[in-house]
Formats: C-alpha cells, sequence, structure tokens
C-alpha cells in the first residue's frame, strides 16, 4: 500500500490524471446504469436501434482516440488533446437533458459523448508518457491506480444517482448530473495539469497513423486484441442486460440498480489490488481466464433471477471477476506498444470498441433468440471463448 501512495505524493502527474478520470468516471457512472433503459424504455428506441447505436458509438470513439493518440505522440502533447475532448462531456450530456429525444439520444451519443469518451484512454496515455521511467511495478501501480479510480467514482456515484432518481418519474435527470461533472473534469485539466514537458521517449514520427498501426500489429497481436475484447465485452453485456433485468423478470426498481453498479465498483477497488499482486504469481493470461469464467457464472446466473437478491447475490462474484477484467487488459494492451504512449493507450479504446461492438452484437443475437437472459448466457460464452484465444496464443509463443 505505500508504494501506491508514494506513487501518488511524488509524482503531481499521477495524482492530476487520476483526480481527472475519478471525475471522468463519476460522469460515466451517473449515465451508463440508466442509459439502456432511458434510451429503450424512456424514449422509445428498440432493442436493435439501441444496439446499432451503441455500435456507431464506439467506431466514432476508437476513431477519435487512435486520431488523438498519434498526434500527442507524434507533437508531444497530451494536455491540449485533453482539454479538447474532456469539453464535449459538458456538451453531450447537456444536451440529452435539456431536450430528451430519441434524435437528441443518438446524435450525442455517437458525437459529443463519443469525443469525451476519448478522455479515457487519453489520460492512460499521458501518464504513460510519464512513467517510462518508473520501475515495472511502479508503472504497473500507477496503470492500476488510474483505473481503480474510474471504479472508485462508481462506487460512490450509482448508489446516489440511484436515490435522487427514485424521487423522479424520469431518469434524464442523471445526465444533468454527468454534464456538471464532466465540466469538473474538464478544469481539472485545464488547471492542475501542467503544460507538457517533452518527457524522454521514441522521437515524434511522420509516418501516418494507420500506416504506423499496420507496422505493428503483427497478426499475432491482432489475435491477442481480439481476445482480450471477446473477455472485455461481457462488461459491454452486462451493463445492457443488468438494468433490464433488475426492473423487469427480477421486479427491481431503479434504485437496485445504481445499488448493484456500487456493490460491484465497491469489490471492483477493492480486488483490483488483488489481481495486481496476483499477476506476481500467476501468468496474467491464467488471470484473465479465471475472470472470464467466473464472469460467465455471474452472467448465467443473472440471467435466471427472479427477484432482487439472487441479482445482489450473484454480483459477489461480479465484483471479484470484473476487477480483473477491468485491470489486467490495461496492462496487456499498453505492453503491444511499448514505444508509443499515445497509440498504446488508443488500444483501450480499440478494445473498448471490439467489445462494445461484440457486445452489442451478442445483445441483439441474444434478445432476437430468447431475451435478455439468453443476451447475458451469450456474452459469458463470449469471454470463454476470449480467453481459450489467449491460451493457444501463448501455448504456441512458448
Amino acid at each position: 500500500m505505500s508504494a501506491w501512495i508514494s506513487i501518488l505524493r511524488d509524482h503531481k502527474v499521477v495524482r492530476a490524471s487520476a483526480a481527472a478520470i475519478f471525475l471522468y468516471g463519476f460522469a460515466g457512472g451517473a449515465t451508463s446504469p440508466y442509459q439502456a433503459v432511458i434510451g429503450i424504455r424512456e424514449l422509445g428506441l428498440s432493442d436493435n436501434a439501441y444496439a446499432a447505436v451503441a455500435f456507431i458509438a464506439s467506431v466514432a470513439h476508437v476513431t477519435i482516440a487512435i486520431a488523438s493518440g498519434y498526434l500527442s505522440d507524434r507533437f508531444q502533447s497530451y494536455r491540449r488533446p485533453l482539454i479538447f475532448v474532456a469539453s464535449f462531456g459538458i456538451i453531450g450530456y447537456g444536451a440529452i437533458w435539456l431536450n430528451p429525444t430519441p434524435m437528441t439520444f443518438v446524435i450525442a451519443t455517437i458525437g459529443p459523448l463519443a469525443l469525451f469518451h476519448a478522455t479515457n484512454s487519453m489520460l492512460f496515455g499521458n501518464v504513460r508518457a510519464h512513467t517510462n521511467s518508473f520501475a515495472p511495478d511502479e508503472a504497473s501501480i500507477a496503470n492500476a491506480l488510474m483505473r481503480m479510480m474510474v471504479s472508485l467514482a462508481w462506487v460512490v456515484v450509482p448508489g446516489i444517482v440511484g436515490l435522487i432518481l427514485a424521487q423522479q418519474d424520469s431518469m434524464i435527470l442523471s445526465y444533468l448530473i454527468a454534464a456538471v461533472v464532466a465540466g469538473g473534469c474538464l478544469l481539472t485539466i485545464l488547471l492542475w495539469l501542467e503544460p507538457d514537458q517533452n518527457p524522454a521517449q521514441s522521437p515524434p514520427t511522420h509516418t501516418p497513423a494507420l500506416l504506423e498501426l499496420a507496422k505493428v500489429l503483427a497478426p499475432g497481436t491482432v489475435l491477442r486484441i481480439i481476445g482480450v475484447a471477446l473477455i472485455t465485452q461481457v462488461l459491454s453485456v452486462n451493463a445492457a442486460v443488468l438494468p433490464l433485468i433488475v426492473t423487469g423478470r427480477a421486479n427491481g426498481v431503479a434504485a437496485d440498480i445504481g445499488f448493484l453498479v456500487g456493490l460491484v465498483a465497491l469489490l471492483e477497488v477493492t480486488f483490483i489490488f488483488f489481481w495486481t499482486w496476483v499477476v506476481r504469481k500467476i501468468h496474467l493470461t491464467t488471470a484473465l481466464a479465471i475472470s472470464a469464467g467466473l464472469y460467465f457464472v455471474y452472467l448465467a446466473a443473472i440471467a435466471g433471477a427472479t427477484a432482487p437478491w439472487q441479482v445482489y447475490l450473484a454480483s459477489l462474484i461480479a465484483g471479484f471477476s470484473a476487477a480483473g477484467i477491468i485491470s489486467l487488459p490495461i496492462s496487456y494492451l499498453l505492453d503491444l506498444i511499448k514505444d508509443r504512449p499515445g497509440l498504446s493507450a488508443s488500444l483501450i479504446a480499440v478494445n473498448m470498441f471490439l467489445g462494445a461492438a461484440i457486445g452489442a452484437g451478442f445483445f441483439a443475437l441474444g434478445t432476437s433468440l430468447g431475451g435478455y437472459g439468453t443476451a447475458s448466457i451469450i456474452g459469458g460464452i463470449g469471454g470463454l471463448l476470449g480467453a481459450t484465444i489467449l491460451f493457444y496464443l501463448e501455448r504456441v509463443r512458448s
């Protein structure tokens, strides 16, 4: 624990980035648990339309993240691009709150909010650019700390927002809360994150981003990214099906969604320490496989839930396994392109894109075949497939 505290104490860039990503997570925690319910039930989007919006938003997000990561590396600047993308959180969340219509929801989700969500990977890239001189364990702790701050926000926010929404006829107020917090994220970057000091790293490159990616992404690397995406897509499937199962077959209410998300996030914060420690004892691929297997058990459990207490009980498994699924892939992906902080961090967005796209596909397939429970189980099976791919690739390499 002392190593974690000392990194925060000694490095302002980590402190500022951790504060900014906490507020980014705060905005997401205020809206993501209710996004499917708002889009489908309050605004009238069909299941397939919502899945299509999620997919298009993912395409926009990953395109922006790759472009901004490449430009950050080329010009050795991370603060200015961060200011640009962070400003769109206020616009996107605010627009949905001010004018809650299907069209506004669609445009804001695939436009301003896709830009805002690039803040996540760019903050990781900013930290990575400054931690190249850290010892490997310190760099790993810094990455885990950044991800932990997002989870910590999800501990605090969903339950509070759930209580507020319980007194409302609509969940749309969550977007106003997110807009205010997104403004705080922007101010943190503006006022606390110091101007770039051009940290020592590989010389800037003028190679076009796509050509540079083509050089570094060998077939084995691409397959590894796909394997990780198949594992992480379980989180996307869960984000879509959990609120619908809880307020549907499980006979829960909106407040239950917030409490469940907060419970899982609290467990995530606790067990991120465990997973950071355990990968020193076992291979990272093995740890990812264990996480995927346990998350499958959770998804299968909520698929058959008929009461809120059953979902709460299953969420104990979700918290433990999700801590591994949200933290372990970050180090795995950042190591794939070690000499390009911005581009390596953009792989986090690539993974989010693939995970969201695959998850949206599993959601659409599952709901068309048998409903939200079927989508949940199919998502879990996909996670097991991803673990199998990574195991195979590691066996071939060894």
